[in-house]
């Protein structure tokens, strides 16, 4: 049996700004992605079916599990799925979320009529980007019982004052010193080889990914994922950091994502609350038009963009893949993708900038990587680009 977790046209268009970079299912929720997710609860490899330009070879099977990516997965859910027999589908809302068949979809997967079909009342699913920071604290309480379950964490350093001493974990290579944690109402999970400067201070629930760096005094306050290999710095509250990023610098950032490759110069800003107390709008990229979203949001960010120092963002902004903003006063709250200042990012310029940022954390930029950026960039792309 294959796990095939695959995205729709709704889905790629409703995540946006995430999904122009990447299949549905490594968007990271809580502590893990939630491709990682559905590896650990079920123990197998895990695919993802989705737009041609970023999908990547399944393994043939006699038969096939597929899941629809934007579920979040659950113990219980799993033994749901695992009891389905072949050639039946869950749906849920009238669209499939679940298929066993010996058959082999392409995307978009299109059903025929011959499936037993069993009606879903309640599930568990990230449908727009905003729902990522408003369910994170629950994701990483999940995601943290996942990783550490039956396992013993890394001795704490006695110089740490730690509260809650039983839900924090800690893994090998880890360097943490001098910092407060407090556990007591979430857990802290700290992961591989990463590096907690003195001063820091965290309240749960909280994860630091591996091979991370958190600056001298930072603060994390709950529901803050802060992804592999990212540097955080400055006050960081309920956002995640995908992976790979910069918040390295004094600032605040609240209920907020951020995707990968992205650098948020110092003293950059974003505001989470309406000064009225009224329901923020966010970009609603499925109706193409603003929509509320909550009492609460901060500032959805594509991979690849970076801000200027002191860049201050209206609450709900949404930023597209690879900008580069630089502007005086407050940038707009839809920045689209490629937007250099007030102007269009030329591509030749877009991929050389890419490419020296990855060098900074000692990662070439690929050629198929390449392919991809400048196919959102225009449909023929670019043949050769030369990084200088």
């Amino acid at each position: 049996m294959t796990i095939i977790l695959f995205d729709t046209p709704q889905s790629r268009k409703a995540l946006y700004p995430f999904t122009p970079t990447r299949p549905v299912c490594d968007i990271r929720h809580g502590i893990l992605t939630i491709r990682e997710k559905w590896q650990l609860l079920t123990g197998l490899p895990v695919f993802s079916l989705t737009d041609s330009y970023l999908l990547q070879p399944i393994m043939e099977d006699e038969s096939y599990l597929y899941i629809d990516a934007t579920v979040i997965p659950t113990p219980a859910f799993i033994v749901a799925v695992q009891k389905l027999r072949i050639e039946s589908l869950m749906e849920f809302e009238g669209n499939p979320v679940v298929i066993k068949s010996k058959q082999s979809f392409t995307y978009p997967i299109i059903t025929d009529t011959g499936f037993k079909i069993i009606e879903l009342k309640d599930l568990g699913m990230i449908r727009f980007p905003w729902q990522l920071f408003q369910t994170n604290e629950t994701a990483i309480k999940a995601d943290f019982y996942l990783l550490t379950n039956n396992k013993t964490s890394e001795p704490i350093d006695p110089t740490n004052v730690v509260f809650g001493k039983e839900n924090v974990f800690i893994e090998t290579g880890v360097t943490v010193r001098a910092c407060i944690i407090n556990a007591d109402d979430g857990p802290v999970y700290i992961g591989k080889n990463a590096l907690v400067m003195e001063g820091t201070t965290i309240r749960g629930p909280v994860s630091i990914g591996e091979n991370a760096v958190v600056k001298m005094g930072a603060k994390l306050y709950a529901g803050t994922s802060i992804g592999p290999k990212c540097t955080a710095g400055g006050e960081i509250k309920n956002s995640i950091l995908m992976g790979h990023s910069n918040k390295a610098h004094d600032g605040y950032l609240g209920d907020s994502v951020i995707g990968e490759w992205c650098n948020l110069g110092a003293g950059t800003t974003n505001s989470n609350i309406k000064n009225t107390a009224g329901i923020v709008k966010m970009w609603n990229n499925e109706l193409e038009n603003f929509t509320g979203v909550g009492i609460k949001a901060g500032l959805l960010m594509g991979d690849y963009s970076r801000t200027a120092i002191n860049t201050s963002f209206n609450t709900g902004t949404v930023v597209g893949t690879c900008c580069n903003i630089f502007t005086t006063g407050f940038p707009p709250k839809h920045i689209p993708s490629f937007t250099w200042g007030n102007d269009k990012y030329d591509l030749e310029k877009a991929i050389a900038d890419i490419g020296r940022w990855k060098k900074l954390k000692g990662v070439e930029l690929g050629e198929k990587e390449i392919e991809m950026i400048a196919y959102l960039y225009k449909p023929n792309g670019l043949k050769s680009v030369v990084i200088t």
